[in-house]
């Protein structure tokens, strides 16, 4: 119930944002290449417009995932991703990056699983791809929107897998939405986690995810590194907290 009521604050997180324009003009420039961003659950591209727009900014070319609203994995949606992405390629002659906002970012996980040689990196926003799909508070709007009455429970333990390009997953505790243990990746040379200060249904415009995520992807192709949280100092240090330790507050709030 304390995350649920925590999800309030996404209308000040867009206001943050806008406060903070002149520290996300510090964000790593982009080197131009194809950006596709997916919505969440039940949402359309509308949601992800700051997202967009940012990335756009710092010198990305960014792409809508236009099939309307996300209500899961209806018959045709996947061809058309895998088409555009496919396309973006042909065009551009660059692989694709692909952003995904909760059930969003499961669309680009397994995107990219199917195109490993078209897709350049995966950065996911609060998304359930591990643990149990009864662990978050939209299974029940999952279910009634994509009319999938039951979880295949072998088809949802393969989500668990990961793409084989770098990841990243930015998730936050206070999520009152999905379970922040079900966002976390396992980390290897090529995966990782950023822990943010986040609603669920505000991540989208949360200035330090939206800083992490042109970070993520303005590293060249090819010399992907991990996320260094001993190197900050300052605000970035008080921004990205280290996943694998529990700040105090979050101990008291019993939030771990």
């Amino acid at each position: 119930m304390l995350r649920m009521a925590l999800e309030m604050r996404a209308p000040w997180e867009l206001g943050a944002a806008l406060a903070a324009y002149p520290f996300m003009r510090m964000a790593p420039q982009g080197d131009g290449h194809p950006v596709m961003v997916f919505p969440g659950l039940a949402a359309g591209d509308f949601t992800t417009l700051v997202i967009r727009h940012f990335l756009t900014d710092r010198g990305f070319s960014v792409h809508a995932w236009e099939q309307g609203l996300n209500f899961g994995p209806r018959p045709g949606v996947l061809e058309a991703c895998m088409e555009k992405i496919r396309q973006l390629r042909a065009d551009t002659g660059r692989t694709v990056s692909l952003v995904g906002w909760s059930l969003g970012g499961v669309y680009a996980r397994e995107l990219a699983k199917m195109l490993p040689d078209d897709v350049r990196t995966v950065v996911t926003l609060g998304s359930p791809f591990t643990g149990s799909h009864k662990a978050t508070n939209a299974w029940r709007v999952y279910q009634l929107v994509s009319g999938e009455k039951e979880i295949d429970a072998e088809r949802f333990a393969a989500l668990r897998e990961r793409p084989p390009m770098p990841t990243t997953s930015i998730f936050s505790r206070t999520d009152g939405v999905v379970a922040w243990h079900c966002s976390m990746e396992e980390e290897t040379a090529s995966s990782e986690n950023i822990e943010v200060h986040a609603s669920h249904v505000g991540m989208g415009a949360n200035p330090s995810a939206l800083y992490a995520i042109a970070d993520r992807l303005a590293q060249p192709e090819g010399q992907w590194k991990r996320f260094d949280h001993e190197g900050h100092t300052g605000l970035k240090k008080l921004l990205y907290l280290d996943p694998q330790r529990t700040p105090l507050f979050q101990s008291l709030f019993g939030l771990y």
